[in-house]
């Protein structure tokens, strides 16, 4: 197996699963305090990969087994880390970025300048990063707290600052030009409903918003349906 390494040197760590179907891969993004083996991650690689589609999850330098500090883990960071995976194993195929809660906005801000990508998902995709950000951790000084009480999981000066900066993504959805699958639970209290709603009427490529009633951040007991939407949606545009 190939070596990854983003523009840091640090080594990427990741799993690969074949699918039947030629040129098409699918590349799974985490979202914030996640790897790439959470159980959904892994159900979606697997559940597609069965489907006929091959897929690849990774996790991000400074989660998992990746290398690197979780502290300076950033959205923009963690679009070079996208980057570097693309570049590993692009080969011709037909990419399809999947990015869940942060991982969303990963995928999007990647997909505006990177023609590798064929065909974005975001699932319960961040949009409102700065809200997000004051939603969750503004009674946590950035300096010396953590993320939902878990010191494993520290917060950063740089992770507020680089969510201040991007503040939202309503600027840069509408210059992606690929299909675009939006797929959003009702009742998510982490990333509201909301981000992917205001950014579903900004995007000006062929789009599709899934909203799931029941559905918590983690989709728990959709993930069975996660997989078949998403394949239903591939085989319909690649």
């Amino acid at each position: 197996m190939m070596e990854i390494l983003n523009s840091f040197g640090e080594k990427i760590d990741f799993a690969y699963h074949e699918g039947c179907r030629e040129g098409v891969l699918a590349v799974l993004a985490h979202g914030v305090t996640g790897d790439k083996d959470r159980e959904l991650m892994k159900t979606l690689a697997e559940g597609l990969a069965a489907k006929g589609i091959s897929a690849l999850r990774f996790s991000f330098a400074g989660n998992g087994e990746s290398e690197g500090e979780f502290r300076e883990a950033t959205i923009t960071k963690e679009v070079g880390d996208l980057k570097a995976v693309l570049d590993a194993y692009a080969g011709g195929k037909k990419l399809i970025s999947i990015g869940y809660s942060m991982g969303g906005a990963v995928g999007t801000l990647n997909a505006v300048g990177d023609d590798r990508v064929s065909g974005l998902v975001s699932l319960a995709g961040m949009v409102h990063t700065k809200a997000f950000y004051d939603r969750e951790f503004s009674d946590e000084d950035p300096a010396t707290g953590c993320m939902w009480e878990d010191k494993s999981k520290p917060l950063s000066t740089g992770f507020k600052e680089d969510l201040y900066q991007i503040d939202h993504l309503l600027e840069v959805a509408p210059k992606i030009q690929v299909p675009w699958l939006l797929i959003h639970g009702k009742d998510d209290d982490v990333v509201l409903l909301e981000d992917s709603e205001t950014v579903f009427e900004v995007i000006q490529s062929e789009k599709k918003l899934i909203q799931i009633p029941g559905a918590d951040h983690s989709f728990v007991g959709h993930w069975d349906f996660l997989v078949e939407e998403i394949t239903t949606w591939v085989d319909r545009h690649f």
